[in-house]
């Protein structure tokens, strides 16, 4: 179950942020395997002043979070930050140098889903170390 929170300038279309929204989603299914309905997106959008950048970025730049349960693999994350790369690059259109991505990983007790038990005492139903 992994938490996204990305970062944008305001002022993009609507089409504009579900293909961003769509794009990291179809990334964390694809390399770290979640199921498809495993999805929490929050997509929070800065004003330019609000939101200080390099002077090599543009107003696409494209700040990923996720926070994520441990266990996945340094080649699962190498997969997910290319995919995502791939993906935004495709739709929509967003320059590879204009991404970052952080991958934040709690510990499983540290996280409670379902019934107020830490996740490492739950059957998630899907493997995390992938």
């Amino acid at each position: 179950m992994p938490l996204v929170k990305v970062e944008i300038i305001k002022g993009k279309s609507r089409e504009y942020k579900q293909a961003l929204l769509d794009g990291i989603h179809a990334a964390l299914v694809e390399a770290f395997r979640i199921p498809d309905y495993d999805r929490m997106q929050r997509l929070y959008e800065l004003d330019g002043e609000n939101f200080d950048t390099a002077p090599t970025r543009t107003e696409q730049f494209t700040l990923i979070e996720i926070t994520a349960f441990e266990g996945r693999s340094p080649e699962a994350k190498k997969n997910l930050y290319s995919a995502i790369v791939r993906n935004l690059g495709q739709s929509p259109e967003i320059n590879e140098n204009d991404i970052t991505v952080v991958i934040h990983e709690p510990p499983l007790e540290n996280w409670s889903i379902r019934g107020g038990r830490p996740v490492n005492e739950i059957e998630l139903g899907f493997e995390i170390k992938v």
